[in-house]
């Protein structure tokens, strides 16, 4: 009996190759993603999923009675009540940050505390991470999910750096026959603000936001509105995900199905 359990074992590791686990598809795709960038002169930028509401809110110039600040809409902390600010009277009230967007307040902020000078170096960050919203969840729509930001500020930086920037990533990342259009709509936080979309096989599906970053954001972060320029942009990489596997549900990222993993 011995001797035939051996005999299994044996010829089982001699001739079963062994199944390779593979990554799961938000974590393929935000490496590519993030390759792509990188390869484009973007360094990667993090920050806390944990923010305050003045980096979440205040500082990206979202207006007291949005109503993204709205129970229903945000994963606020629960605390005492009492106010918590800094010394400059910015809200420290915590919240589950809900976009990716703050990571650009926190690095333009470090960046010139640093001591360094947009007249000597340009910045130009992306910024993956997770995200929370307080909705109902459904086939496109999860209340948690990743983003990723982009950044640039620098001298004279224009909307045509951004649409460039944009087609090169599509390219790379669809293929060189790829289009972009932009549409004019509305963000807090930029202006003028965009909605990008992608023609793929023949079809255009709206992909991102974007546009020049609102001279108020870049005072809130110390930098000089009328010397210095940028544009932000921010895309869902579930969507993403979507796009390049054809799964059809969003909800089935997050559900543990091994079966994912298999793209």
């Amino acid at each position: 009996m011995i001797y035939a359990r051996f005999f299994v074992h044996f010829w089982y590791y001699q001739h079963m190759k062994p199944r390779k686990g593979k990554l799961h598809p938000v974590t393929q795709i935000t490496n590519d993603m993030v390759r792509i960038f990188t390869d484009m002169g973007f360094s990667v930028a993090m920050g806390p999923e944990m923010e305050t509401e003045w980096n979440n809110f205040d500082a990206l110039n979202v207006p007291a009675d949005h109503p993204a600040r709205d129970m229903q809409d945000t994963f606020w902390i629960k605390t005492d009540g009492k106010p918590i600010t800094d010394e400059q009277g910015h809200s420290l009230r915590p919240v589950m940050r809900t976009h990716t967007s703050p990571v650009q307040i926190r690095y333009m902020k470090e960046f010139i505390q640093s001591g360094k000078s947009l007249e000597d170096e340009t910045i130009a960050i992306i910024a993956p991470g997770k995200v929370f919203r307080n909705e109902a969840t459904d086939s496109t729509h999860e209340s948690q999910f990743y983003q990723i930001e982009g950044l640039v500020v620098g001298k004279d930086i224009t909307m045509g750096n951004l649409k460039g920037s944009l087609l090169e990533f599509f390219k790379r990342f669809i293929g060189s026959d790829v289009e972009i259009r932009l549409r004019p709509s509305f963000f807090p936080f930029v202006e003028p603000g965009l909605e990008v979309d992608v023609q793929v096989k023949g079809k255009w599906i709206e992909m991102l936001g974007a546009g020049l970053v609102h001279p108020s954001v870049l005072e809130n972060a110390g930098i000089d509105s009328t010397q210095y320029s940028g544009f932000a942009f921010g895309m869902g990489i579930d969507r993403l995900v979507v796009l390049k596997t054809g799964i059809s549900d969003v909800r089935y990222l997050y559900q543990g199905d091994l079966r994912i993993n298999q793209f």
